[in-house]
């Protein structure tokens, strides 16, 4: 499949609508060199507009020694005589317009056609067994989304492995304008399509990002009761095939859509506060969780601002929930300032503790490596299907 190397969101989306279905983006030449030692194969490497000239330049130079068959496409804001005279010196077979679509498709074909005339076929992407992470809650303001989103931010490794963030707070979900994204298309657009919905529709509603993709939520509150449990299942089922963590963000509430994505999970992430309400309606969410046998063994608690002094200490949550604190984070203001900024605390301040952190309960959660496109993942066995769904559904 194509890369396309691009840090603008906005023109990474346009520019992936032209581009084969299950193209990854990525948001640099170092996230690219992650993405191509896991997965060498890749026929063509798309190198955006924003890319630097001289950085495209290094870039190809490199790839001529390391993975000769793999085309470049060189998109530009301006063709000049100079970008010309670059691409030639290196062997950069196609320098096409930024807002050349059409060329650039067509230069992406070329590619292929040249790597299988080496190679033979490309073959079809492999069924990713992604996993399914919710992130859950039931009290609002305990600093949900934030996790959701760095932890999914972190999940992605620099571009190692495709990451999609699911908000399924589908009332006043915030995980689009947590990350100052603009989304063009919802959830709520697969409604009409939930009989025959596959990846190839349901990824024209994706929103990118420069490290993950979004599926955003409704724009309007009403719209929830448009989005039936059975197509949230649906969804993720899809997405897992093609993504290796699915982060969802729930709302508050255990309402039939989170239930059914609980069903569908693989692990949960229980985030709370230092303050008795926080604390008590986590525990009737465990209560609840035990009762219709969902991710069991697999839930980790997180406690968030875990260093405030309000008179309940982490020790004193552990002790009250009969469960241990996976995860601390501490106060701070730079959270967010980060979240304000729509620049996740994970890639602004990525050595500060809170970051730290997340990126090391992603490292807990994650594979031990890639194999081909398929996770490896390490840490808990399989769970059996039948157990882990509530009602006893398996997987078609």
């Amino acid at each position: 499949m194509p890369v396309l190397v691009e840090n603008d969101a906005a023109w990474a989306s346009a520019l992936t609508a032209g581009l084969p279905a299950g193209t990854q983006v990525v948001a640099g030449i170092a996230q690219l060199d992650n993405w191509l030692a896991n997965q060498p194969a890749e026929y063509a490497v798309v190198l955006g507009p924003n890319t630097e000239l001289d950085d495209a330049v290094a870039l190809a130079e490199r790839l001529v020694t390391a993975h000769p068959t793999t085309g470049i496409v060189l998109l530009r804001h301006e063709l000049t005589s100079l970008v010309f005279q670059a691409a030639m010196r290196v062997g950069i077979p196609a320098v096409i317009a930024a807002d050349d679509i059409d060329g650039m498709g067509a230069a992406v074909e070329r590619a292929r056609q040249v790597f299988e005339a080496v190679r033979g076929p490309v073959p079809e992407a492999a069924e990713r067994d992604g996993k399914v992470i919710t992130v859950f809650s039931p009290k609002g303001g305990v600093g949900k989304t934030t996790v959701a989103v760095n932890l999914a931010v972190a999940l992605s490794g620099s571009g190692a492995a495709r990451v999609c963030v699911v908000d399924l707070d589908l009332a006043f979900g915030d995980v689009a304008i947590t990350l100052q994204l603009i989304p063009e298309h919802t959830i709520v657009e697969a409604v009409e399509a939930e009989e025959h919905l596959d990846f190839s529709l349901l990824e024209t509603l994706l929103t990118r990002h420069e490290n993950c993709s979004i599926l955003a939520a409704p724009t309007h509150p009403e719209a929830k009761e448009r989005i039936s449990p059975a197509l949230v299942s649906k969804v993720l089922r899809i997405l897992r095939q093609h993504f290796d963590y699915v982060v969802v963000d729930t709302s508050p509430a255990f309402d039939d859509q989170v239930l059914h994505a609980f069903d569908e999970s693989d692990d949960c992430i229980l985030v709370a506060t230092l303050d008795v309400p926080t604390v008590k309606n986590v525990k009737v969410a465990l209560e609840t969780l035990d009762k219709l046998n969902l991710a069991e063994g697999r839930r980790h608690l997180l406690l968030n601002r875990a260093d405030d002094e309000v008179g309940l200490s982490p020790a004193n949550v552990e002790q009250l929930l009969k469960m241990p604190v996976s995860t601390a984070l501490p106060s701070s203001f730079a959270v967010a300032n980060a979240t304000n900024h729509g620049r996740p605390i994970v890639l602004s301040r990525p050595d500060h503790p809170v970051s730290k952190a997340l990126i090391k309960l992603a490292h807990d959660l994650s594979s031990t490596g890639i194999n081909g496109s398929a996770v490896q993942r390490g840490g808990a066995q399989p769970i059996d299907s039948d157990k882990r769904r509530v009602f006893g559904r398996r997987k078609k």
